[in-house]
């Protein structure tokens, strides 16, 4: 029988997840500058003018950490597994507080990446595979992953428009390069590469980043509309 669970847990049958947590949740995954926040901001206002209640999140929104981690990262001093337990933290915290609450009270969840962000960079900074996937066990499977896919030489002139290398997604921490330029470059193939290992393991759908705007969110709300509660 097919079944929607959480990644730890194969016990929620279809029918019992539609009881538990009617709503539906939508993530808009890929790495920075692909136009996850744009498209969102799209999306938030069409489901809403078509009558559904939505409540989008993001990494760094959670209430018990997400001040905090922002303020650790300006330090520049994290090691990789505080800030992969940082990052848990918030997640978690916004999982349980913030997604499964609207979940349950039928919303539509968008959200601006999910855990597999939080794996793929915490796998690229040498954390054991095995261990990442055992923390985020707890997360809900999504009713879709859309994976806004780019090449990194589309990628750098986008950065470069938006305002500039940063520390932390260019991978600073990890001294893969002599500057900022040299050390994104490395560091984002090596994400980008993780990305694509977990397209067909999570069931990403791949949407092209490239595409005008306008053409991306019209492919977004092609493939969101047949997963909306209908009634």
């Amino acid at each position: 029988m097919t079944r929607l669970a959480f990644y730890g847990i194969d016990a929620i049958h279809l029918k019992e997840r539609d009881e538990l947590l009617p709503g539906r949740l939508v993530v808009i995954e890929g790495t920075d500058g692909v136009g996850r926040s744009t498209q969102l901001n799209l999306l938030r206002p069409w489901l809403e003018s078509s009558g559904y209640a939505v409540m989008d999140t993001e990494m760094t929104r959670s209430v018990l950490a997400g001040a905090g981690l922002k303020q650790a990262k300006e330090g520049h001093t994290l090691g990789p597994i505080t800030l992969n337990l940082f990052y848990a933290t918030d997640f978690v915290d916004r999982f349980e507080s913030q997604i499964l609450p609207a979940l349950r009270a039928g919303f539509i969840v968008l959200t601006d990446r999910y855990i597999y962000s939080l794996m793929a960079r915490a796998i690229v900074r040498g954390a054991d595979p095995q261990w990442i996937r055992s923390i985020y066990g707890l997360a809900l499977k999504p009713d879709a992953v859309f994976y806004l896919k780019i090449g990194l030489d589309d990628l750098i002139p986008r950065i470069l428009q938006s305002g500039g290398f940063d520390y932390w997604e260019s991978g600073m921490d990890m001294r893969l390069g002599a500057d900022l330029f040299e050390s994104f470059v490395h560091y984002q193939t090596l994400l980008l590469a993780q990305f694509d290992l977990m397209t067909s393991e999570y069931g990403f759908q791949v949407i092209d980043a490239g595409l005008p705007v306008d053409q991306l969110s019209e492919q977004l709300k092609y493939r969101i509309l047949p997963l909306l509660p209908q009634g």
